[in-house]
């Protein structure tokens, strides 16, 4: 396959695909812009196995095919693999984690259920730590030892952010992620159950917004990770997270708010974040967050203006 018509094709993909994503990896210098696009691609790819309409043993035999894909990208003739093959070789990307993205579309196959939020965090380190890491080869670090953690951190405050967000489609496709304790806490645990649902109200506020706070301090330890990169790096990821983070504070402050619909900010809020990400300004940090977790009560009804 053509390489440049290969990264071309996983950037298509990625800027259509992955709006919030490519928000920030179009602030990268080209070679690492086009890398990341390839390693979302292949994500993409399997994410879309796992979320299709495909037969559960047609899912599990193509998560295979992709499996075998990553043990000699260059024997397939897909602009996905011929893109990842290249980038694998300037890159020192660890191919495995693709696998653990896999591992992680398996759990949800199989229905797994999360009893404890140290059980969801194995789930939510394959699909979305996985990336982190992914990311960080491409990016390259200051601290070596210390990076790799922080993206994994940073990963499951995004993926945590995302099963908030998604709750109402979640369930309406028979999953439901938020651990069974955090249920049983807030006596909602009637919602796991298949006929079960969320309703909006107290309970539900608390939920979301306990399930919130701990998303909150994933972002703070994980946003540690920023001063270990390169000035553009940084910003990629800055405005990944910024743009994730200042979601949440607005599921924070109005919860019920979930139970319409996916959430998501407008595309000149997305580019005001990347922007300020650019600049090395501050894209939302943890007083921003307080406050409208304070006041949020007290202003249903009302615009949030971030």
């Amino acid at each position: 396959m053509d390489v440049d018509a290969s990264y071309a094709y996983c950037e298509r993909l990625t800027r259509n695909q992955a709006r919030n994503f490519y928000y920030g990896i179009r602030l990268l210098p080209e070679p690492k812009r086009l890398a990341l696009s390839a390693v979302y691609a292949f994500a993409r790819e399997v994410d879309d196995i796992g979320d299709g309409d495909l037969p559960l043993e047609t899912k599990i035999s193509e998560l295979a095919r992709m499996r075998a894909q990553l043990q000699d990208l260059d024997a397939y003739r897909d602009p996905v693999c011929a893109a990842l093959g290249d980038a694998a070789r300037r890159y020192p990307i660890p191919l495995s984690a693709l696998d653990e993205l896999i591992d992680g579309v398996e759990m949800d196959l199989k229905e797994t259920q999360y009893h404890t939020f140290d059980q969801l965090v194995v789930y939510c380190r394959c699909v979305a730590g996985a990336v982190g890491r992914l990311s960080l080869a491409i990016f390259g670090s200051a601290d070596p030892e210390r990076a790799p953690e922080l993206a994994d951190t940073l990963g499951l405050a995004l993926q945590v952010t995302n099963i908030l967000r998604d709750i109402k489609e979640d369930k309406e496709n028979g999953r439901v992620y938020l651990p069974r304790e955090d249920l049983a806490k807030f006596g909602l645990e009637g919602a796991w159950e298949a006929d079960g649902t969320f309703v909006p109200g107290a309970a539900f506020d608390d939920l979301v917004r306990f399930e919130g706070e701990r998303a909150r301090r994933l972002f703070d330890e994980g946003l540690r990770l920023l001063p270990l990169l390169d000035r553009r790096s940084a910003a990629c990821t800055g405005a990944m997270a910024g743009i994730y983070r200042r979601l949440l504070t607005r599921i924070v402050a109005e919860p019920s708010l979930v139970l319409e619909g996916r959430q998501s900010l407008p595309g000149w809020e997305k580019a005001e974040i990347a922007v300020r990400g650019l600049s090395g300004l501050p894209v939302g940090g943890r007083s921003a967050f307080q406050k409208i977790h304070r006041v949020g009560n007290t202003n249903r009804g009302k615009t949030l203006q971030g």
